[in-house]
Parts: C-alpha cells; structure tokens; sequence
C-alpha cells in the first residue's frame, strides 16, 4: 500500500511539473505569433494553455513542496501572465457599455449554421424569431443547411451570395433592398463572401459576409484578411458593416492586425460562439470557448446590444448585434 501512494504521488507531482512545463512553452511560443504566422495558429488557443497554467498552479501548491513547487509555480505564472497579457485587451473592451438606442436601429444576425446543421427547423423558427433586418449566413448551401436559407425567402427577398450560385457558401439576405450587389467569388475565388449596398430611410449603407478558411495551414486566413481589406477599401468606412466566420480570435496577432486594416470597429467583443453542441459524432461542447465570429462597423453606427444565440442544429452559436444610427 504504501508503495502504492508513492507511486501515486510521484504521478501527481510529475502531472504538475507537465502542466506547467507545457503551458508555459506553449504560451511563449503564441507570443512568436508576432512574427510567424504558424505561431499565430496556437494564439487562438490562449484560454487552454490559460486552464493549464491555472491547473498546474492550483495541483503545484496542494502536492509539490521545496524547490520543486517554486519550479511548478514559477512555470504556471509565466504561462498566467502570457495568457492573460494577450487576452486582458479584449477582455476590457468587452467591459464597455453599450449605447443607448436613439432613432433608427438596425438588427443584423452573423451566423456559420453549418452545412450538416443536424437541426434546421429549430434553426429556422429561431432565425424567424429574432425578426432581423439582415442575415449574414455561412454553409448555408449545405445538404442539411440549404433548405434553411430557402424557406428564408419570402421574410427576406433580397439576397446576394460569393457567385450567385445555389452552392455557394457565404449569403447576406436582407429586408431592405440591394441597390447594388456582387460576390466576391465573381472577382476570383480567393475569398468566399459577398457585399450590398442598402437601400434605407435612414440613407444607404454596404454590408458584407465572409468565411475565412482555418488558421491551418498557416497563410491561408492571413491571405484571406488582406484581400478582404482590398474589396472593403472603396465603401464608405463611417456606415460599412462587416460580418462573418473568421476563424480567428481576438487574442491573435492576425485579428489584431486585421482590426487595423479594415479601419473599422470590431462591434463583438470576447463573445465565445465555437464549438456549440455535438459538433461531431465523437464529441460534444458543454460550451464556446473561441470567438470566431466577428461584426465590424463604421464610426456611423453605435453599438445597443450584442447577443449570443442559443445552441441550435451547429457546430457555430449565433451572434444578434443592435446598431443605432
């Protein structure tokens, strides 16, 4: 018995002394997303190396003690300190308070509701239920996703895809009407989104949709974030609204440079929307941990209210953002 505890022991102060090692490595190498691109891809995961470094402090001072807890604790606060310096700018903003609705609102829905949406009907009376003025939608030509978007129609008549197709992946639908409208797909296939200028009373304004590839393999999303600056470089930046799945967290070096590019304001502030439900046969999420899911506006709007949906038929939970004018 007493070899036994031993051994447990053994196996409890080395579980500390990993966890610590690991978060800290990890969390050093995510500042080296300041230059490399495939250093940037662990940045996303901040918030996990973060429960690392806070378990191996917690687990270090219960069973380690001497020289061996300094070690296990000096290696967690690296990773503490890391972690939270990288996330402690997001997490502030997301502190601010909103603004008051005054004249006109615009009530805008950015949601990624998979192609193997395993729940479109709920999915359906949900999107109907938050009676909104534009849908930003992504894999909605999929097999089980496409039968959302079309019973979609009659509420929202005005629409625009990346090429106009059936199959296309990125839409915006809209209650008021496009005056103007093109793909991104229809200029090059680099991009899936799409853009629409707006007719409404309160004066015309251009909203765009994207979907950005993951951060792996490395360059890809980077490539993508440029050329979204491109296409956005004409409309006006004081009433532009720019939504989608970017698959890039706010704690990144990526985003962070994308925030400047696109000289707008990102509206969604630490707001996890991925992963949501039984986003595979194999697993489940208890709940989002990674913001991935952005809204941009222009110095025009005003933010009222940001809102994450409920779980619903995707691996992705919908975000409602209230803008006033």
């Amino acid at each position: 018995m007493r070899l036994i505890l031993h051994l447990a022991d053994l196996l409890v102060r080395g579980t500390a002394l990993m966890l610590a090692l690991i978060g800290a490595l990890l969390a050093l190498a995510c500042l080296g997303g300041a230059f490399s691109d495939r250093l940037d891809a662990l940045t996303h995961l901040t918030p996990v190396w973060l429960c690392l470094g806070l378990a191996a402090a917690i687990l270090g001072a219960i069973v380690t003690r001497g020289e061996e807890r300094r070690v296990v604790l000096a290696l967690a606060l690296v990773t503490v300190a890391v972690t939270g310096g990288l996330m402690a700018p997001e997490l502030a903003a997301a502190m601010r308070k909103p603004a008051k609705a005054e004249g006109t609102t615009l009530k805008l829905v950015q949601f990624n509701v998979w192609a193997e949406n395993d729940d479109p009907e709920a999915t359906l009376r949900w999107i109907q239920a938050q009676n909104a003025d534009v849908l930003m939608l992504e894999e909605s030509a999929g097999p089980d996703s496409w039968r959302i978007q079309k019973r979609l129609g009659k509420t929202y008549p005005y629409k625009v895809s990346c090429d106009g197709l059936r199959t296309c992946d990125t839409w915006i639908l809209s209650r008021w009407p496009m005056v103007r409208r093109r793909g991104f797909y229809q200029d090059g296939r680099g991009l899936a989104g799409a853009w629409a200028t707006l007719r409404h009373p309160a004066g015309d304004f251009t909203v765009v949709a994207t979907h950005f590839a993951w951060p792996v393999p490395a360059g890809v999303q980077q490539a993508q974030s440029r050329l979204l600056a491109q296409k956005i470089a004409s409309f006006p930046k004081d009433t532009t609204i720019v939504a989608g799945d970017f698959n890039s967290t706010p704690w990144s070096f990526s985003l962070r440079r994308q925030d400047k590019a696109l000289g707008l304001e990102r509206r969604t502030r630490a707001l996890a929307s991925w992963p949501s439900g039984a986003f595979s046969r194999l697993a489940s999420a208890p709940f989002p941990i990674l913001p991935i899911d952005h809204v941009y506006a222009g110095k025009a709007w005003k933010t009222v209210k940001v809102e994450r949906g409920p779980v619903l038929g995707s691996d992705h939970r919908p975000v409602v953002v209230t803008l006033t004018r």
